[in-house]
């Protein structure tokens, strides 16, 4: 991936922001997760997650304030990557328990992470993120066309 820097030649197309949005997903091991209560408070985490080609899996306790927050709303903004090379996700968040989370999706999970909630403290539960709006923009260029999903279909 070619990182977008400070003197750009040019934006780059939404193909190429496409590929390289989706291959973030794949490498990246943290997001930041805004959530917000019902008073509007707003909450910002980083979480790891995993993607599984066609959405976000994260986990968190479901009494801390993020996952009270997707729990109330289901909604969810996730921010990959830095502020010259950013994919924004706005998506809906589903809670699914260890019970109910399938295995191959837990071992996935914990095999990108090293870590595994599952054997955490009880009160970890899964996020099942999946995006209606991604934008990927890196410069002020980019942000004509920085759109490329919504509705949770791909414009590109």
């Amino acid at each position: 991936m070619t990182a977008v820097d400070s003197q750009p030649s040019g934006p780059r197309s939404p193909e190429q922001r496409k590929r390289e949005a989706l291959e973030r997903l794949v490498r990246d091991n943290d997001v930041w997760v805004a959530t917000a209560d019902a008073t509007g408070e707003p909450c910002l985490v980083p979480l790891a997650f995993w993607w599984d080609g066609e959405a976000v899996w994260l986990s968190t306790r479901d009494t801390n304030p993020t996952g009270r927050n997707l729990c109330a709303s289901g909604r969810a903004r996730l921010s990959f990557g830095h502020t010259r090379d950013v994919v924004l996700v706005h998506g809906t968040a589903r809670m699914l328990t260890r019970e109910e989370l399938p295995t191959e999706v837990g071992d996935a999970f914990a095999a990108k992470d090293g870590w595994d909630p599952r054997e955490d403290h009880p009160s970890y539960v899964f996020f099942h993120v999946t995006p209606q709006i991604l934008q990927a923009w890196g410069t002020v260029p980019e942000m004509p066309g920085r759109t490329l999903m919504r509705d949770g279909k791909w414009l590109v």
